[in-house]
């Protein structure tokens, strides 16, 4: 980053990206009440991957019995994350289940039965952080199942282990999706801890400034900030406008810094790393206490719910348990209960679901506060959704490409750098859920890719095979031209010592083999004799 570049950053200056919406905030509903703690669940669901990358290796079995924050699985990859249990009770089956995922999809999940007793695992933290190692720390953070709880669920850990420069950490506490109020309220109680944990981020980055973002219409969380980071002069804040969505990643870091991430790159590429302000709450708990991520702030809101708010939340607690605990009226049997905010969150299949990492918001509405998708209507190509469009793609040719299942053509629009921010559908007129075919076109692609990721393994390891047979003929060959390389020596120098002729050793053990052929021979008649006796 040039030196002109870094002055500006200095100075506060905040840019701007394109497009962009503004929608209804409706935050008042939630962000009142201080966050509240839910009772314990009867039964916990716990699906064994909630991050990026693969998952862990179950570590435990059906009726043995856990205690809060004791690992369910195992890392066994780079990029693999442990979940952990998030209450003390027995394992009572493990195998598939229906997760939080916009197609209904089932995966793994472990069933915990709560005994009531809550009991948690010894916890062991670290008062100076900085006389451990980085790779501990790192381990530390990974082995506490943090992942980025800001939506993406990448593994913290991970991305701090990427070796290359930082100018700068970003700590996004943007929040700009409409309702949704858990950081808001993360930010105006605990802002120590998180800009502890984003020291601690700071220093497993390796560099020495850090960013921290606001939006506007945070007032109590940016006075609450603004009090902590008077201790701490290596970070700044940063107050940016409200706009939807200035919270995307890529989005946010134009704003800051005035710098565009790379089409399929990573803001690491031109050196800066971010991280939401739950994810470094996470950390300061875990690396100071010794914790495990088993509980997250969840914003339960709309006007189907008598006591909107926010809430601490075990990861795995079923759906139905947080709204029975919030005072969910359903209005009638259309009641949608989404998952995540009305922009980039997606309707429960049914509310036996459990909550995940990523989890940030439970919104169930009212039929007028928002509306039912309508019936989709032919585009009228207004143009309205590429003038919003943060990523400046063309919504409506990716649209048409995806319904096509053009693959390449989708690749060559740069389908992958959609953030599904969900502000192209909310300006069309035609009401076309275009975030809904971009998830199943790039789904579909993540397929193929895999397919024949599989594919090239299978080809590899087919060449592999028959080289490793080629090699092995070669060497049979190979032991017996030796063999009798070795065989016709010995000969030669038999016959140099005044040894036997070699041919006559040959016709001696010819001779020996008609003698015993023939004593065979004669044996056979002689008892083909005794039987015709035996017969007269």
């Amino acid at each position: 980053m040039s030196a002109a570049a870094k002055k500006a950053i200095e100075t506060g200056k905040i840019w701007t990206f394109p497009g962009g919406i503004h929608p209804p905030e409706r935050k008042e509903l939630s962000n009142h009440s201080p966050i509240g703690q839910l009772a314990l669940a009867a039964t916990y669901v716990v699906p064994i991957k909630q991050h990026t990358g693969a998952p862990g290796e179950i570590c435990v079995a059906v009726d043995e019995r856990v205690l809060r924050g004791q690992p369910l699985t195992q890392s066994t990859t780079g990029q693999g994350l442990p979940v952990h249990a998030p209450t003390s009770g027995t394992v009572t089956a493990i195998g598939p289940g229906r997760i939080a995922h916009p197609s209904g999809m089932a995966d793994i999940v472990i069933r915990i039965r709560a005994d009531g007793e809550d009991e948690s695992v010894p916890q062991q933290g670290l008062t100076d952080y900085t006389q451990v190692s980085r790779a501990e720390l790192l381990d530390s953070i990974r082995l506490a199942g943090i992942a980025g709880l800001g939506g993406a669920g990448f593994p913290t850990a991970q991305k701090l282990a990427l070796q290359r420069p930082i100018d700068y950490l970003i700590i996004n506490g943007v929040e700009c999706e409409p309702y949704i109020s858990a950081d808001d309220r993360l930010m105006r109680e605990h802002a120590e801890s998180i800009i502890d944990g984003a020291e601690i981020l700071l220093h497993l980055a390796g560099c020495n400034k850090g960013l921290v973002a606001i939006e506007d219409n945070k007032p109590e969380a940016i006075a609450a900030m603004q009090d902590v980071l008077q201790q701490h002069p290596h970070f700044s804040l940063r107050v940016v406008p409200t706009k939807y969505p200035s919270g995307g990643e890529k989005q946010l870091i134009q704003l800051l810094t005035g710098r565009q991430v790379p089409s399929r790159g990573l803001p690491i590429d031109i050196g800066l790393i971010m991280q939401n302000v739950g994810t470094a709450y996470a950390v300061s708990r875990a690396i100071r206490h010794g914790e495990a991520l088993t509980e997250r702030v969840v914003t339960v809101t709309g006007e189907a719910v008598a006591k909107p708010g926010n809430y601490w939340v075990r990861i795995g607690t079923p759906v139905a348990h947080v709204l029975q605990q919030t005072g969910f009226q359903a209005q009638d049997n259309e009641q949608r209960i989404i998952m995540g905010g009305p922009m980039m969150g997606f309707t429960l299949p049914d509310v036996d679901v459990p909550i995940v990492k990523i989890s940030n918001c439970l919104l169930v509405p009212s039929t007028t506060e928002l509306a039912p998708a309508q019936q989709e209507m032919p585009c009228i190509r207004c143009g309205a959704c590429s003038d919003v469009c943060p990523a400046e793609l063309l919504p409506q040719q990716l649209q048409w490409l995806a319904k096509a299942k053009d693959h390449e053509g989708l690749e060559k629009q740069n389908l992958f750098d959609c953030i599904e921010c969900g502000a192209c559908a909310y300006v069309c007129p035609s009401e076309i859920p275009l975030v809904h075919y971009y998830r199943k076109a790039k789904a579909e692609i993540r397929n193929i890719a895999r397919e024949k990721a599989k594919a090239e393994i299978a080809r590899e390891r087919f060449e592999a095979r028959n080289e490793r047979l080629e090699r092995e003929k070669e060497q049979r060959l190979e032991r017996h031209r030796k063999a009798a390389e070795a065989r016709k020596k010995a000969q030669q120098e038999q016959v140099k010592s005044g040894g036997d002729n070699p041919q006559d050793a040959v016709q001696a053990a010819i001779a020996r083999a008609k003698a015993r052929k023939a004593a065979q021979q004669k044996a056979a008649d002689e008892q083909a004799s005794s039987n015709d006796e035996d017969n007269a």
